[in-house]
């Protein structure tokens, strides 16, 4: 089985999506910026290994959101969502991307939206939920 892991970035209203590049399964779709686990490594490990490889940025793994279980190319699959904080929020000084073509704050009614990855579609609903209660 594989464990991903999906950073909920949140800020001043808005939360951080990225466009994946036009390869791949998932290719040019929005999705949570995140990644696989690699073996050997913890989900949290692999928050700060994602966010400095994927978008050269220092993160810092906060608390877990939920879990979703889907399947990949019927491959068995999880899902981690969690909530995540950057050392600074891509704009004055962007983001270096490597598995994206761009990055948006946006708000997360919007997701729906978009051309959301399915996966991280599951988990949309409990993300708004714990936005709520973090929020309140």
């Amino acid at each position: 089985m594989s464990n991903s892991i999906a950073c909920i970035i949140y800020k001043n209203g808005k939360i951080l999506i990225a466009h994946r590049n036009p390869v791949g399964d998932m290719g040019g779709r929005w999705e949570f910026p995140g990644g696989k686990v690699d073996a050997g490594e913890t989900e949290q490990q692999a928050i700060i290994r994602e966010m400095y490889e994927e978008f050269s940025v220092v993160a810092v793994p906060g608390k877990k959101i939920t879990d979703c279980v889907f399947f990949h190319k019927e491959k068995k699959c999880t899902l981690s969502a969690y909530f995540v904080e950057l050392e600074h929020d891509g704009m004055k000084s962007p983001y270096v991307l490597t598995e994206h073509t761009e990055y948006a704050w946006v708000d997360p009614a919007e997701i729906p939206k978009d051309n959301f990855v399915d996966s991280d579609l599951q988990i949309y609903p409990a993300v708004l939920k714990a936005l709520e209660k973090k929020y309140e």
